[in-house]
């Protein structure tokens, strides 16, 4: 059985997608930071008919990823990885702290870079494979109080579409996900969204990715039709 790597899995739209892909036969191995979430997520996931496994690991942490990944390379013959891990912080720029900027350029640049590199070469032995960046619309253009992490974005945006460029003649498939707010616990503690329930929800952004993941690029907006 194929195995897709989720990262950010333990809730919203990692989990959404992570139920998806195992409705379509494959294995998925959920990770993320919290053990009691991503084990939750795996009984759902078994208590539909799937398969699912799940290993802690901090995509901040460079020698958690290597070793972590050096382990699950010898266990499981993975087929693609979903990076959805991913932090945000809001405000005006000049009150974002150096520990906030650190933390959104760690996960969701250097923890994507890093994943996709501990990974490529899995799915360069297995002679195919699927990558999806889930990058969020703030890649494609600038907002007010989002400086750094629309920074972070266009960081991943330009990645991706490297990679596409690279690989654009091989059997690995890389897709980039830019969508834009969605209802769920990522707004918690920020005053940044008065109102996340507006936005469309995990599930619904989850099953417009897979309906689309033929595109190389997959644009979502967030407010509900």
């Amino acid at each position: 059985m194929k195995t897709i790597i989720v990262t950010g899995a333990g809730s919203g739209l990692g989990k959404e997608l992570s139920l998806l892909f195992s409705q379509q036969g494959y294995h998925v191995l959920l990770t993320g930071r919290s053990g009691n979430k991503l084990s939750s997520v795996k009984s759902v996931i078994e208590q539909a008919g799937g398969k699912a496994d799940f290993v802690a690991l901090d995509v901040q942490q460079e020698s958690n990823i290597t070793i972590k990944m050096e382990e699950i390379g010898k266990t499981y013959k993975i087929f693609g990885l979903v990076n959805n891990a991913g932090v945000g912080h809001f405000g005006p720029f000049v009150k974002i702290t150096q520990r906030e900027i650190s933390e959104m350029l760690h996960t969701n640049v250097l923890g994507t870079i890093l994943m996709t590199k501990a990974v490529l070469p899995l799915l360069q032995e297995q002679g195919e494979g699927l990558l999806i960046n889930i990058i969020s619309t703030a890649g494609l253009r600038g907002k007010v109080n989002e400086a750094v992490y629309a920074a972070s974005k266009f960081a991943v945006r330009g990645f991706t579409e490297s990679l596409q460029k690279e690989y654009e003649n091989s059997p690995i498939n890389i897709k980039a996900v830019y969508m834009g707010g969605m209802d769920t616990p990522f707004w918690k503690g920020s005053n940044h969204v008065a109102d996340s329930s507006r936005f469309r929800s995990a599930k619904e952004v989850a099953e417009m990715i897979i309906e689309q993941i033929h595109q190389n690029e997959i644009i979502i907006e967030s407010k509900k039709s």
